[in-house]
């Protein structure tokens, strides 16, 4: 009998195998993870469809469908046609037309272009900080945050302490916290908030139960928003590290946040009232304030994530920078582009478009600095200027072009940003701000370091082995 069970075993294995491949080979976009899939599964048979099982299909896409509003993926209505008519003439009025890059970005996002915003830049948690406390400290209606990591060290605490005292002015707070950026410190914060009475969520938290989702696919949004009218976002977590002042303190980042009013903050607050059903279930109202008109600044929210926004900030990159007629600068921590990304900076570059990228030369993630070197050549080649930041980390993350439009968020320009996380970014027609942020750009160009292709080409070759590893890995890094 168990002899005459073993061909069958075998062939219920291959037969699994099989479909896990095929699986993989119509469903994954990324050549290199449906071809490291389809290697897993045909060279293991039992372990290999288990490994995809677990970690490889993506049922995030299908619980989002469910629970999104599906009225937002509908074509824009009659009214918001005769607005973005009217934003075009503002946005050709300061100096650069971008009706095609306006016609992208609307189509792609599906979530209105809108003026009178006022943005202001905040500088490390020195800056950013003291402003959000106050924020919440001044909320009297509704509170809502979320955050990638949450640390319980003392900048965490008063964070805790101040939405504590918010829950008991009788402010609706509510808050969202990633489930592994949760872990990165103990006590955990979503403990100690929900034991101070605040209503807290986490964000696809690590289980062992079977199946799980994928434990690859982060919440790296960064939002705060105060009664409707107030919101902060950026790239900055919560947590001592930001005070980039101490320099006692031999992890302290680098970073930049902003603070927004005016009519993109109902914006914002509908991206969190969004991933508020999704972690629990719920789409519950926000704020019924309207936040007025306070500044020039013509700003559109760009939600990327493994949903339904899978690759719309990598289309709008593209389109960007596209448009660009004088310059493209690029700030981020991690930076491993896609080849199609690739390939529009190269362009840009031979079109006379000055292409800048400014990295840090001490990066957090070894390996994913690792992996940007073995591709950097690509750019050096063709006239882009790459710079390295010095130490302490810059986790700063700029789009600047030509001298009107940026992008400020959460989003790096790498494969865990574009494909695994959800991101929120802010897209900004201002001349006032890219102004700020050039001069910004420029003060941090002058005590950086150039990189050459000549450096790049002379790494030994056990350095460039493991460059290149790195980089063939960084899809699943």
């Amino acid at each position: 009998m168990e002899a005459s069970a073993g061909p069958f075993i075998s062939m219920a294995v291959l037969a699994l195998a099989l479909f896990c491949s095929a699986h993989a080979l119509l469903l994954k976009r990324d050549p290199r993870a449906a071809m490291a899939w389809i290697a897993v599964c045909l060279l293991m048979p039992f372990v290999g469809p288990f490994l995809y099982f677990l970690f490889g299909i993506n049922r995030v896409k299908t619980k989002a469908k469910k629970i999104r509003p599906e009225e937002r993926m509908t074509p824009l209505s009659p009214d918001h046609r005769a607005e973005e008519e009217e934003l075009r003439r503002l946005v050709a009025e300061g100096g650069n037309s971008y009706e095609e890059l306006i016609n992208i970005a609307g189509f792609v996002t599906r979530r209105p272009l809108v003026p009178g915003n006022e943005i202001d830049c905040l500088r490390n948690g020195e800056e950013a900080y003291p402003a959000m406390l106050e924020a919440i400290e001044s909320a009297r209606e509704t509170l809502f945050l979320t955050t990638y990591i949450f640390e319980t060290n003392a900048t965490g605490r008063r964070f805790i302490g101040a939405l504590t005292e918010a829950v008991r002015r009788g402010v609706d707070v509510r808050v969202i916290i990633d489930g592994l950026g949760d872990l990165y410190s103990l006590p955990r914060a979503s403990a100690l908030l929900r034991k101070s009475g605040v209503p807290v969520a986490r964000f696809i938290p690590p289980r062992f139960l079977i199946p799980p989702l994928h434990v690859n696919l982060r919440n790296h949004r960064k939002l705060l928003v105060a009664d409707g009218t107030t919101a902060f976002t950026g790239g900055m977590n919560i947590g001592d590290r930001h005070l980039a002042e101490n320099l006692e303190n031999p992890r302290r980042v680098v970073d930049m946040h902003f603070r927004l009013e005016g009519p993109i903050v109902k914006s914002l607050e509908e991206v969190f009232l969004e991933d508020w059903a999704f972690v629990t279930g719920r789409y519950e109202r926000g704020s019924d304030r309207t936040p007025q008109p306070s500044g020039g600044a013509v700003c559109r929210v760009i939600t990327d994530g493994p949903n339904d926004d899978l690759d719309k900030l990598a289309m709008i990159l593209i389109g960007a920078i596209t448009a660009a007629g004088k310059s493209v600068t690029i700030m981020t921590p991690y930076f491993v582009p896609p080849r199609e990304l690739v390939a529009v900076l190269q362009a840009a570059s031979l079109r006379g478009v000055r292409v800048t990228i400014i990295l840090p030369e001490k990066n957090n993630l070894f390996y994913v600095h690792w992996a940007t070197r073995n591709m950097l050549w690509e750019l050096l080649q063709w006239g882009v200027e790459i710079y390295y930041q010095p130490p302490p980390f810059v986790h700063t993350k700029l789009f600047i072009v030509d001298d009107h439009y940026l992008h400020i968020g959460s989003a790096n320009i790498d494969p865990r940003s574009l494909r695994l996380n959800f991101e929120l970014v802010v897209e900004v027609y201002d001349k006032k701000l890219a102004a700020v942020l050039r001069a910004h750009v420029e003060s941090v160009l002058e005590r950086s370091r150039l990189v050459t292709l000549e450096e790049v080409d002379n790494r030994p070759l056990p350095v460039r082995l493991r460059d290149s590893l790195a980089w063939l890995l960084s899809p699943y890094l």
